[in-house]
């Protein structure tokens, strides 16, 4: 998948998006581990989704049926721009090539069965990305909204993060190494819901813009 890629100098390229891996971390946002019944982690909760997840903007979730709850997750998204082995949390930041809008969709039904995320957050088109990357910004206090058919469902900044970008990225470095283009979804704030066919989500990120899906039926 390309993307629009607005560079640090204000002009804009395209970007490949394709990740050998996609790291996600749960429950990074206070409010929200209070929402789904959890403490505060005392260090970054990992997982993984697989690149097969990876949707494009305005393209459609396929939502696989059977399930009560299929939920929406805005999060802000992190590429990894080089080689992040062992990296130290005051460097991190330059490891980073731009950041994004994702939406880590999730269904809860699995996730409770499973008591481990694969399953439930790893079915092909569970992880839209974009609408674009915006390399420049400061990560440490951007506000992000998700909306489902227009209603405001989620609405918090990313300086409710419990771990910031920094620190996550110094965190995954010393337990695997990241590569470029390797994505980072950083959690998400409080305000989880369920999507249905028909709906259409939006995950906007300040600075970084609006990420579109509409949710429809398995293929």
């Amino acid at each position: 998948m390309d993307l629009p890629f607005l560079r640090s100098d204000g002009h804009t390229a395209t970007v490949r998006i394709a990740p050998s891996k996609i790291i996600g971390i749960g429950q990074n946002y206070r409010a929200h581990a209070a929402e789904m019944g959890k403490g505060i982690p005392t260090e970054p909760l990992m997982f993984l989704k697989p690149p097969s997840a990876l949707l494009a903007p305005g393209e459609a979730i396929a939502r696989p049926a059977g399930y009560a709850r299929v939920d929406y997750e805005g999060e802000l998204g992190v590429l990894i721009g080089r080689r992040a082995r062992h990296v130290d949390v005051a460097d991190a930041l330059a490891f980073v090539d731009g950041y994004l809008c994702i939406n880590d969709v999730t269904v809860r039904d699995l996730q409770a069965k499973d008591g481990q995320w694969t399953r439930a957050k790893g079915f092909d088109t569970f992880c839209p990305v974009g609408p674009r990357v915006v390399a420049g910004l400061d990560p440490r206090d951007l506000r992000i909204t998700t909306r489902v058919n227009g209603a405001v469902r989620q609405d918090s900044r990313t300086s409710d993060l419990i771990f910031d970008v920094a620190t996550l990225i110094a965190f995954v470095s010393r337990h695997m190494t990241l590569e470029p283009g390797d994505l980072i979804s950083t959690g998400t704030p409080a305000g989880v819901g369920n999507l249905d066919v028909g709906d259409e989500v939006e995950v906007e990120i300040e600075g970084v813009g609006v990420l579109r899906n509409p949710v429809g039926a398995p293929r």
